[in-house]
């Protein structure tokens, strides 16, 4: 244990990575963790409130499920555990049900906590091959393009519309701080970036007065300021989330009783209980692509630590929904964190956790961030959402996957559409529809070994659309001029040297 926390302190040149048992002097690692903080702070709070949970105690408890699991893992997989979207479809259908309370909900996600943390003990024990197996390199890419992908939407159609331009400048500042940008300074870029946006934001609202746009998440537009405090002026300075009233029903989440939501005991119901377990499939599927995802990052095999990851995972969910938090997941926007900064110093996660935690006790923080305008999240989540995609792509190149191969190609394309294409969803039962990274993620994995079971050694079924290794080639047998026709001029044997 003792070596988990003895970190090696180093001060790396431009663009040299930080290992994740190192770290940076701890005034800049404070600051990484912070950014690593701002970074899953929108979806983290969103998230619970969209699925009638509270946002400030799932930023807290994403901060204490963080925390289990670095110490699971053994600070091998830099990693932060935010709010899980794989749920919002299950919460959905569970307040569909009369009577439903968010309880309900929490329940049903703590068995399927439970279920990801026994999938990770059998991972830990029986080798990571076997996940391997079901999840080789051309699946896991998949998992992680369609998971940055997936998120797509939200920035270009939930954040971004709400004020285009500061979205636009926003984002082109990110990428130039990024690029630009030398040491610390270039590390921070997404933070520097929301700092931008939201000032710029402020800026606009005294030389412009309000904008006419919709806010994020509303469907038609309204005249509102682009920085509103008024929330901030609201809230206390320091308090723990209340105790939601047993009587409250229904997802209360963005209405005028989300205040009364807080901690509650969990309730059990095993229709609810069945609605949640499917989600399972999703969370492995994510938390492997995240894994495979950070070890190409940091060029380290982290198959040994799959099965830690995901019991990790399930325990921080066990832990989180047993008071009435959100479930958590390794958080996508963490890695694109990483991958800009190139710092995976665990320190800095252990930081962003702690820092996470302290904000849970103080609502008017969070308010503080949740006015954070969406023009700003726009220009930042066009940037990091991308980046979490192309590294599907880049696990790809790194494996040498072959796309010429009909068995890669094709039933990992539908996947992925399926999986990043928003609506798409497909209804398994009267209360269960796989939709989205579920659905996405089923048929690149199903798909990819259903067309294995039927691949030949040698199929050249998909030559028509990819074309293989030899298709530029020409046809070695021989042929008459007849039969043939002229030949290009680089196809043309070379004449006899010396003749």
């Amino acid at each position: 244990m003792s070596t988990l926390f003895s970190w090696r302190e180093v001060d790396p040149g431009p663009g040299q990575p930080v290992a994740p048992e190192e770290r940076l002097a701890w005034g800049k690692t404070v600051g990484i963790g912070a950014q690593h903080v701002m970074a899953m702070f929108g979806a983290t709070f969103v998230f619970p409130a969209i699925m009638g949970l509270s946002p400030n105690l799932a930023i807290l408890m994403s901060g204490i499920a963080t925390i289990c699991f670095l110490l699971i893992v053994q600070g091998k997989v830099p990693s932060y555990l935010g709010t899980s979207a794989s749920f919002v479809g299950v919460a959905t259908a569970i307040y569909a049900h009369p009577g439903a309370k968010p309880s309900d909900v929490t329940g049903a996600i703590l068995v399927a906590g439970i279920v990801l943390a026994i999938v990770g003990l059998i991972v830990h024990y029986a080798g990571a091959h076997l996940v391997n197996a079901v999840l080789p390199p051309v699946v896991t890419g998949a998992v992680v393009m369609l998971i940055g992908f997936n998120l797509a939407p939200v920035a270009a159609t939930t954040y971004m519309p709400a004020d285009p331009w500061i979205a636009i400048i926003t984002m082109a500042a990110t990428i130039l701080m990024a690029v630009g940008l030398r040491g610390f300074a270039g590390r921070i870029a997404v933070f520097l970036g929301l700092v931008v946006g939201y000032v710029l934001s402020w800026l606009a609202d005294l030389l412009f007065g309000d904008i006419h746009s919709p806010l994020p998440g509303a469907a038609e537009a309204t005249d509102h300021a682009r920085v509103s405090w008024a929330g901030v002026k609201a809230a206390d300075w320091f308090g723990f989330p209340p105790h939601t009233p047993d009587s409250l029903t229904g997802n209360q989440g963005f209405t005028d009783q989300s205040h009364l939501l807080g901690w509650h005991a969990p309730s059990f119901s095993l229709t609810f209980i069945l609605l949640a377990i499917p989600a399972v499939i999703a969370l492995v599927a994510e938390n492997t692509g995240h894994v495979k995802a950070v070890a190409e990052m940091t060029q380290r095999d982290l198959d040994p630590s799959l099965g830690r990851a995901l019991l990790g995972d399930g325990v921080g969910t066990t832990i989180a929904s047993a008071v009435g938090g959100s479930p958590t997941t390794t958080y996508a926007e963490n890695i694109g964190v990483m991958a800009a900064t190139r710092v995976y110093s665990t320190a800095a996660y252990f930081v962003a956790a702690i820092v996470a935690i302290i904000l849970g006790f103080i609502p008017k923080f969070g308010q503080v961030v949740d006015a954070t305008p969406g023009g700003a999240l726009g220009g930042v989540t066009l940037v990091l959402y991308g980046m979490i995609g192309l590294l599907g792509a880049k696990i790809w190149k790194e494996n040498n996957v072959d796309f010429a191969k009909p068995v890669n190609l094709v039933p990992i394309a539908a996947g992925i559409i399926l999986g990043i294409v928003a609506g798409s969803s497909l209804k398994i039962a009267h209360n269960f529809t796989l939709s989205g990274i579920a659905l996405g993620t089923v048929v690149a994995v199903g798909g990819y070994h259903l067309a294995r079971l039927v691949a030949h050694d040698e199929d050249d079924g998909a030559l028509i659309v990819a074309g293989g290794p030899d298709a530029q080639e020409v046809d070695p047998t021989p042929s008459t001029s007849a039969e043939s026709g002229p030949r290009h001029m680089s196809e043309q044997p070379p004449e006899p040297v010396g003749e």
